[in-house]
């Protein structure tokens, strides 16, 4: 068709892309994020490891930040191949060495957010990194746990699975099934099975089935091992994924077993310290979600960090006027005769005096600005709370500062899994030989552009 188009004309070639076109693309784009980490304050990072269809070894690396508008942002920084063993040394050093290539100071990361393998766990103590383990994974270890406990709930997802295989591995009753689901105005769904790796893959399993439930019961043969698991399934649903206003005692169970597992998993002193700050920072939450014990430390730190942050704004408005004097005086304003001292003179505070003034004042009024961001009503728990961060960084001066270095923790590992999603989308079957190199840009693309 393009030929007969243009004769003139020249189809791309898959080398031009491959060694021309997307080369040129990535330049790009890497220019484009580098400007934008050279801008970043604070910054969090997710990281993973993943394996390719071909068993290739890849670790990634995602950036997290929240810019002068308050803007949340991402940005993947690498897929890169990773060949070494997967030891806690190799991985802490791989992971300083991305960090260092994209010109990020360390020390002004705030944490890193890894799953709960204990080489990343290690790798992030190598390196002296605050860690915040995947909250999704907690949650989801902390119910597996709990359920695992339980025989009934065991036995009833065991019989769910077969009714799943039973249907999945015989097209004779899966055609019975679809039938029946006609004839009772019924969705045209099929069965989910259950994934170890995939979360609330089981709920949904239970919730196809109590669907399909009466086309279930046309379907099966009278047999009472086959019909049993129905009422199983509802007490299952009713009793333990929802809440009621009076729990069953075996929904009470699960939930102290989750409660008491979370728990135990979050008592890091670090962790809480970094969770308690985000929290109060947080204009939904505030202090809300904070121990009473534990509201005086969180108040000392937040103080704290707002006095450093002042008093090195300070340093570099006196360096920059230090600077504009130096000028001046080379050109030649030095050269002036030296007035004489007037009576005011002599009152002038000394300059320690002058200092310790001025930093009784900035604390007193750091510590008007936090009792005054206290005192203000806690937005709605829909609302965004950067939108309100954008709107209010001009009444609170220093706060704001701390909010875009708290407020860009994740606190689960999920973009580093979208990375591999994305991964697994390029790398198919069909394009199982691409080189490590080609599949770090065009998942770099893929996410940034």
């Amino acid at each position: 068709m393009i030929h007969s188009l243009d004769k003139r004309y020249v189809i791309p070639s898959r080398t031009y892309f491959s060694q021309v076109a997307i080369p040129d693309l990535y330049e790009k784009c890497t220019a484009k994020v580098e400007t934008e980490l050279s801008k970043v304050e604070y910054y969090a990072v997710t990281t993973d490891l993943w394996s390719s269809r071909t068993t290739e070894p890849y670790i990634s690396l995602t950036v997290h930040f929240i810019d002068e508008d308050f803007t949340l942002k991402s940005r993947c920084l690498q897929t890169a191949f990773f060949p070494e063993n997967h030891t806690s040394d190799n991985i802490a050093a791989g992971l300083r060495e991305a960090v260092a290539a994209w010109g990020l100071d360390e020390t002004r990361q705030v944490c890193i957010t890894t799953d709960n393998a204990a080489n990343m766990v290690k790798a992030a103590s190598l390196n002296e990194w605050t860690r915040l383990q995947c909250f999704g994974h907690r949650l989801h270890l902390a119910v597996e746990n709990a359920v695992k406990k339980d025989g009934r709930i065991n036995r009833t997802a065991g019989v769910c699975k077969k009714l799943v295989g039973h249907f999945s591995h015989s097209w004779k009753a899966r055609s019975a099934l679809e039938k029946a689901q006609k004839e009772l105005n019924l969705p045209s769904h099929s069965f989910i099975t259950e994934c170890q790796t995939r979360w609330g893959s089981r709920q949904m399993m239970i919730i196809r089935i109590l669907e399909q439930q009466k086309a279930l019961s046309q379907v099966l043969p009278v047999d009472k091992k086959l019909r049993h698991p129905i009422p199983n399934c509802q007490f299952f649903i009713s009793s333990m994924l929802l809440i009621r206003e009076e729990d069953t005692d075996l929904s009470k169970k699960l939930k102290k077993e989750m409660r008491d597992y979370l728990n135990e998993k979050y008592e890091d002193e670090d962790t809480q310290k970094l969770l308690d700050m985000a929290s109060c920072l947080d204009s939904q939450f505030k202090m809300d979600f904070i121990t009473a014990d534990s509201k005086t430390q969180v108040k000392a730190r937040v103080t704290s960090e707002m006095m450093m942050t002042t008093i090195m704004t300070c340093q570099e408005t006196a360096a920059a006027s230090c600077s504009t004097e130096v000028e001046c005086e080379v050109a030649g304003t030095s050269q002036a005769k030296k007035g004489k001292r007037s009576l005011g003179s002599f009152f002038k505070q000394s300059e320690a005096a002058a200092k310790a003034d001025l930093s009784q004042y900035l604390k007193d009024a750091v510590e008007a600005e936090l009792n005054s961001y206290l005192l203000t009503p806690s937005i709605d728990k829909e609302e965004d709370p950067l939108a309100w961060w954008k709107t209010h960084k001009v009444i609170f001066p220093q706060l704001p500062k701390l909010a875009r270095k708290y407020l860009c923790i994740p606190a689960t590992s999920a973009p580093s899994e979208r990375l591999f999603s994305a991964s697994g989308n390029i790398v198919t079957c069909q394009r199982s030989c691409l080189k490590p190199a080609l599949v770090d840009r065009l998942v770099f693309l893929a996410k940034n552009l």
